[in-house]
């Protein structure tokens, strides 16, 4: 009997994305892929819009369609079936339903969703009427959510100052939306300590605050991170803490670019192999 000589290939954790382009590369889909590469899985996307935009804010934005989307993640999930979905920038509420319906269609597992409502420049990255969308139909179905604290305010309809506002906040979003939530303190404050609720239960998650004024696309990181060590077989909490150290190193790193809040540096750890002298 002739024997087969091909050997077997090598298999490796997936995870897709589903989120906006940025064309300066800082944040959604970009920052998403560099972020599941370098932590180890890997990554697929499926995108939901393209922007025009870079360090000093979003010129402009172009959805695609439902059905255009549902043909993206009809190929992915057909053929690349990912580990672990992390759900980015959807601007509109007729496509959160046709993400939503699919995710439920194809039966997805560690889904992590980051609620992107604002970009770091301040441009209004969601419809105002697919707020309500996102909290019916996309949170149910997540493992964790992610907002910061404007994100929070909007979800929960309160003003969150203190920690025991943070408390309280994540609590009534965990219980409303039927989720965990990883509610992020980093914005707008002196701090970078994250708050995790689940099934009744809070962590905190302390953090030294990284003095970097180039923040674009870390709530994009972290999430991701989040995603690509939920992938890997990490718990929750185990997730959170590696994507946490993941984030910090990057803000450390202290990458300059462009005339605004820049991009954090996703490839820190390949400086001492790849990058090569400065």
């Amino acid at each position: 009997m002739e024997q087969n000589s091909e050997m077997p290939g090598k298999k490796m954790k997936t995870a897709l994305t589903i989120a906006g382009s940025d064309s300066s590369g800082g944040a959604g889909i970009q920052a998403d892929i560099k972020t599941m590469t370098v932590n180890g899985v890997y990554a697929m996307s499926v995108i939901t819009a393209l922007t025009a935009q870079n360090t000093t804010g979003v010129r402009s934005v172009m959805n695609v369609t439902p059905e255009f989307l549902e043909e993206q993640m009809d190929c992915v999930f057909t053929d690349l079936r990912p580990d672990a979905v992390k759900i980015g920038m959807l601007p509109s509420a007729e496509l959160m339903r046709a993400v939503a319906g699919k995710l439920r269609e194809y039966g997805a597992v560690r889904i992590v969703v980051d609620p992107v409502m604002v970009a770091t420049s301040g441009s209004r990255l969601m419809e105002e009427d697919a707020v309500q969308v996102m909290k019916e139909e996309l949170f149910p179905l997540a493992d964790v959510i992610t907002p910061n604290l404007p994100e929070a305010e909007v979800l929960s309809g309160r003003t969150i100052v203190t920690e025991q506002e943070m408390e309280d906040a994540a609590a009534w979003i965990g219980q409303t939306c039927r989720t965990a939530v990883l509610l992020k303190g980093g914005h707008q404050r002196n701090d970078a300590n994250d708050l995790l609720y689940r099934d009744g239960s809070l962590r905190w998650f302390r953090g030294k605050r990284i003095m970097n004024t180039n923040t674009h696309g870390t709530g994009c990181t972290l999430s991701s991170a989040i995603a690509a060590n939920l992938a890997k077989g990490f718990s929750l909490e185990e997730s959170v803490e590696r994507a946490k150290e993941y984030l910090s190193g990057a803000l450390a790193d202290q990458l300059d670019l462009g005339k605004g809040s820049g991009p954090v540096n996703h490839a820190f750890p390949l400086k001492d192999t790849y990058f090569g002298k400065e």
